[in-house]
């Protein structure tokens, strides 16, 4: 199976486009702040995501499925953080975060299973 056919890299590839949406909300002084670290957190997810899938060592997997579900918490966390400012809305972010907490179980689910392959 590639990895653009796993549900966990499309749900990844998913919130960066909502996420890529919510970014022109940000003020212009962020743009090498929170809007550029937002940005590049979560690329980094399904990129990592991809990365892993392609290795063949388990350890190197996990490796790069640890990374993803630690970036997929960056912008979880920056989201957070847009909110608490003022800059993003919370309903906005609602769908958004729902699919990053399932995102992240499936993260989760799939470390343990490369652990234990």
């Amino acid at each position: 199976m590639h990895y653009r056919e796993t549900i966990v890299w499309s749900k990844a590839m998913a919130a960066v486009r909502r996420i890529y949406g919510l970014l022109p909300r940000l003020p212009r002084e962020e743009m090498f702040g929170i809007r550029s670290q937002l940005a590049r957190a979560a690329v980094s997810v399904p990129c990592n995501i991809a990365e892993g899938w392609t290795r063949e060592s388990r350890r190197e997997k996990a490796q790069f499925l640890s990374i993803a579900h630690g970036s997929l918490a960056e912008a979880e966390t920056l989201l957070t953080l847009c909110e608490q400012l003022g800059w993003f809305d919370v309903e906005p972010t609602f769908l958004l975060r729902a699919e990053i907490e399932e995102t992240s179980r499936m993260l989760t689910a799939l470390r343990r299973k490369t652990r234990n392959v």
